[in-house]
């Protein structure tokens, strides 16, 4: 529908918020028709993303939804088009963003000089693991990663564990610990990754080992990672006392 609107220029279609991060700090595009429901990172983590950038382009959220209306005008969407998309709807979103990119963008006299080309902004990094989609009663859920409160590896899977149960994935703990370790989770036995700030406290176990207690259960931490952890607990906690 874009392709045959007049006026419109390139388009280009990503599949996902990785491929279209990966696009759209090497053009120039004044418009991103974005999807909420996505594998990985969502729609409303993109658009943050977005915003971020140093001249992000406009967004329009397109999806069958409409609960999440509310959160799109709040991250600055332009429009939000509810699916199935009419011909009218879409031409009034690109009225819009006309608009909105028109008065930002400033003329330049017929006489001035052309001024230098900015440098292009920095590619933000993804967070491709910010949501892990999770299968729930034969839905696809999306579980973020600040409600889990420790990882337990099972082969090839994990097991999250959240206050309200356990979500079994397929993807490897090494995995996720790459992915998730500059987010305060961090290996605490050979099976399990844990979220430092769902630690209540530190319990010793019947045989004298170290646990870590979160509301979501007991972690168990090996003696090799056991002074690394309280370590790390007595600075996070000398950080939250700090004025």
């Amino acid at each position: 529908m874009l392709a045959d609107t007049p006026g419109v220029g390139t388009v280009a279609r990503a599949g996902d918020a990785v491929s279209a991060l990966r696009q759209i700090p090497g053009g120039r595009f004044d418009a991103v028709f974005l999807d909420i429901t996505m594998p990985g990172m969502d729609g409303l983590e993109l658009a943050r993303v977005l915003a971020a950038m140093a001249d992000p382009p406009e967004v329009v959220f397109v999806t069958a939804f409409d609960e999440h209306a509310v959160a799109a005008y709040g991250l600055g969407a332009v429009d939000y088009l509810l699916k199935p998309v009419a011909q009218d709807r879409l031409a009034e979103a690109l009225t819009r963003v006309r608009r909105v990119t028109g008065a930002v963008r400033p003329a330049v006299a017929p006489d001035a000089p052309p001024s230098p080309a900015p440098e292009p902004p920095p590619v933000p990094r993804v967070d491709e693991l910010a949501v892990v989609p999770v299968e729930l009663g034969g839905r696809t859920r999306y579980l973020r990663r600040e409600d889990v409160r420790f990882v337990e590896a099972h082969g090839d899977y994990v097991r999250l564990h959240t206050v309200r149960g356990s979500h079994l994935v397929r993807i490897p703990l090494s995995r996720l610990e790459e992915h998730w370790a500059p987010h305060q989770f961090v290996r605490v036995h050979r099976s399990f990754l844990l979220a430092l700030p769902s630690v209540v406290e530190l319990r010793s176990d019947a045989g004298g080992g170290l646990l870590a207690h979160t509301e979501a259960g007991d972690v168990p931490v090996s003696r090799r990672h056991s002074r690394e952890l309280r370590e790390m607990l007595l600075d996070a906690a000398a950080g939250r006392a700090a004025p």
